[in-house]
């Protein structure tokens, strides 16, 4: 048996090297394309959509080293899996950098941050995010429902929303949306779909991270923030009842934070 185990090493050793290698290559782009920023601060905006790109990629590369580590030894490998999330929070920081993280505000709050990438098209920026969203989806099911990292997934994924809604456009995708004559106008609709059903689940995960983990005010003031999010887009999009029903939501759950926070029993 120790001389099977140790073959299965040796094979999962010689398997991964090669996704290793071309973990160091980007590694190594990485830094090249942050050099370049240094020397010249133009077009950092869409350089830093390149370093968000090349994590994501290198996130996939140590989720198959995951896969291999599975196939071929029957068990997870942790290293590769944390490497993989941390490599994704990377990649989320840098598109934080252009388009800001806040989860509600204005379009004009953050309309000077997304005019840095003006010229890039409706469907570039759609890629991006769901690329993004993949790679998370593919890290959370290889970790598995169990893992202790259930409910830090719930940042992640909060800032993924977050991410996700201020490349969008407002301003041009409310055109597009209404505009079926419009190129853009079917990644329009499936994308403002996405960035509403995302914002949705974070508002919803965060108030279930209070109510079932950590009973910090913040977990609750960020669902607050997504509900209040969800409601600027039922205002754009003239839902009145939808925005009512949020406001309904949004001013009980901070009612019982209030009452919680009187107790004792959030902090």
């Amino acid at each position: 048996m120790a001389k099977i185990a140790a073959e299965a090493r040796d094979d999962f050793n010689a398997k991964s090297e090669p996704y290793k290698q071309e973990i160091e290559k980007s590694l190594k782009k990485e830094k090249e394309i942050l050099s370049s920023m240094t020397a010249d601060r133009s077009e950092a905006a869409y350089r830093r959509i390149l370093l968000a790109e090349e994590m994501i990629y290198i996130a996939t590369i140590y989720l198959t080293i995951n896969n291999l580590s599975e196939e071929l030894l029957a068990v997870k490998n942790t290293d590769a899996l944390n490497e993989s999330r941390k490599t994704l929070y990377k990649a989320v920081i840098y598109l934080e950098e252009i388009v800001t993280n806040i989860i509600d505000a204005p379009y004009s709050e953050y309309e000077d941050a997304l005019a840095q990438i003006d010229s890039m098209p409706m469907d570039k920026r759609f890629f991006i995010v769901r690329k993004l969203g993949l790679a998370i989806r593919m890290l959370m099911d290889a970790y598995g429902e169990n893992t202790k990292w259930k409910w830090a997934f719930v940042e992640l994924n909060g800032r993924f929303a977050v991410i996700a809604k201020n490349l969008l456009d407002i301003k041009q995708a409310s055109k597009s949306y209404f505009d079926p004559s419009s190129p853009d106008y079917d990644t329009t609709v499936y994308y403002i779909q996405l960035v509403r059903k995302l914002i949705a689940q974070s508002a919803d995960q965060y108030h279930q991270r209070y109510e079932f983990s950590t009973h910090r005010l913040d977990d609750m003031r960020n669902a607050l923030l997504f509900i209040s999010a969800q409601r600027r887009f039922c205002i754009i999009f003239d839902e009145k009842d939808e925005a009512e029903e949020l406001k309904k939501k949004g001013r009980v759950l901070k009612e019982k934070m209030e009452l919680d926070r009187k107790k004792g029993i959030a902090q």
